[in-house]
């Protein structure tokens, strides 16, 4: 019999508990649509459990101060581990190198902002690209969450059309999103923060990255062939550009579609993502999205396993020096 796909509210969380897990994969939408993961997301995040995930979908909380909700979600991993072992007694949820993290829209930047907190240097980073002293404001943050320290270090992260947020793409009125911005209560970090962070940082070797060639808010690869206005908002051109040259490449997978591709839900033989202003209804037939995740996944599990090997060598070595 099929494992039945179901949501039961774990900690500030909703999971779908897979009997035997090959991994746990933490979710995180985008703004407005992943408030409700459960049900603008639901095939997508369906499709995933029946390949064998245990999926958990973090409602998605708006704020402008991206740090804080980006440590909640570490947070709510280490509450999660716990929970989710004493529920079914399966080892599996215990060790942090079987969660991945999938996020689609500006839940990927969260998920950037853990992986940068993951490396040695992020403190002297952080001041490079904002402010001396500046790392001392994440410190109180995590030392409120009461984390020792916020890391994802050798869980993969697959990143769902990326936008990686200014206070202009939550505020669509320019002059406002400006003022608030210049009164110190727009988004932190910035986009350009971020970006400094993320090609300054020695990480991001477990990323991964779907875009869509229509995609009008996060970009897409063609934008390498439209203006530079254009080359210049298009986050996942610019992620490419910096992951590409990294010791282990970004995975990379382009796919027909507009920034909303992964909402919908199964009514028959169709696929309805509830919005007027994208798809809304579409045959399943062909549509690409949950294969090649499902595939990015497998691969990124293999290169997973594949920097604990080079780790576990270089340890080695280190310890013979000694």
């Amino acid at each position: 019999m099929a494992p039945v796909f179901r949501f039961s509210p774990v900690g500030f969380s909703w999971v779908a508990i897979h009997p035997e897990p090959k991994g746990v994969i933490q979710f995180i939408g985008g703004a407005f649509f992943g408030t409700f993961p459960t049900v603008f997301y639901r095939y997508f995040l369906q499709t995933l459990f029946e390949e064998g995930y245990t999926i958990i979908a973090l409602p998605f909380r708006f704020s402008f101060r991206h740090w804080s909700i980006a440590i909640d979600l570490l947070k709510e991993q280490e509450i999660l581990r716990a929970e989710l072992s004493k529920i079914t007694g399966n080892d599996v949820y215990q060790d942090k190198a079987n969660y991945f993290w999938l996020g689609h829209s500006l839940g990927c930047k969260y998920i950037a902002l853990l992986e940068f907190l993951s490396g040695d240097q992020w403190k002297q980073i952080t001041e490079s690209c904002v402010e001396p002293q500046a790392y001392k404001q994440v410190e109180a943050i995590i030392a409120n969450a009461e984390l020792e320290s916020a890391s994802i270090l050798s869980q993969p992260s697959l990143l769902v059309a990326p936008d990686i947020s200014n206070t202009e793409s939550a505020v669509p009125i320019r002059a406002i999103a400006r003022l608030l911005d210049r009164v110190g209560l727009g988004v932190l970090p910035t986009r350009e923060q971020t970006q400094c962070f993320i090609e300054q940082s020695r990480l991001f070797n477990l990323t991964a990255v779907i875009s869509f060639a229509d995609d009008q808010l996060a970009g897409s690869e063609t934008d390498e062939f439209k203006d530079q206005k254009t080359q210049e908002n298009s986050d996942v051109l610019w992620l490419i550009r910096q992951l590409k040259t990294r010791k282990f490449p970004i995975l990379h997978t382009e796919l027909p579609g507009r920034h909303l591709e992964p909402l919908g839900i199964k009514v028959g033989e169709h696929i309805v993502d509830l919005n007027p202003f994208d798809k809304f209804i579409k045959l399943l037939r062909g549509r690409l999205l949950e294969r090649y995740t499902i595939q990015l996944l497998t691969q990124l599990r293999q290169r997973q396993t594949k920097v604990e090997t080079n780790l576990e060598s270089v340890e080695s070595l280190i310890s013979l020096v000694k």
